[in-house]
């Protein structure tokens, strides 16, 4: 999805006046934002893709990072899959299964006297996060690899 259809999609959920009136910009530049880009490169980019060139521009992901927890949530990003292909099913599973396995590990540690530490609760956050990955690599390589292999093996 293109930057200019998130932004339509979320000012169907309010109104074009009223972002324009709470950021103290044009009504006219928040419908800008929310069209197609034209390619004489015209017109004003939106918020979204000046996000991306400075994220792209610096290499810091904190601005993402800043927004997912800003909505409850945690960025975690994808691992690079581009080239990786699955042969064996069972011993990526078993690998994923190792890294939860860590992960209830950690947690029961943690929840010994029950109390988690911040050092302890940072600790659970870095293994969820690189089980989270794992998960997906996995995943991300079973999408791109050979799928006739995974079956025999089933």
């Amino acid at each position: 999805m293109e930057s200019h259809e998130v932004l339509r999609r979320a000012l169907r959920k309010t109104t074009p006046k009223a972002v324009a009136a709470d950021l103290g910009v044009s009504l006219s530049l928040v419908y800008k934002w929310a069209e197609k880009p034209v390619d004489d490169g015209s017109g004003s980019k939106n918020p979204l893709d000046r996000l991306l060139q400075i994220i792209e521009l610096s290499g810091d992901t904190g601005i993402v990072e800043w927004l997912c927890r800003r909505q409850g949530g945690h960025f975690v990003r994808d691992p690079d899959v581009d080239g990786v292909q699955v042969d064996h099913v069972l011993p990526a599973t078993q690998e994923i299964i190792g890294h939860f396995s860590d992960l209830l590990n950690r947690i029961s540690k943690a929840a010994v006297d029950h109390s988690v530490s911040d050092n302890e609760a940072d600790e659970i956050r870095e293994c969820w996060d690189k089980l989270k990955s794992h998960a997906e690599a996995f995943v991300r390589a079973c999408e791109n690899g050979d799928f006739k292999t995974m079956k025999k093996m089933a």
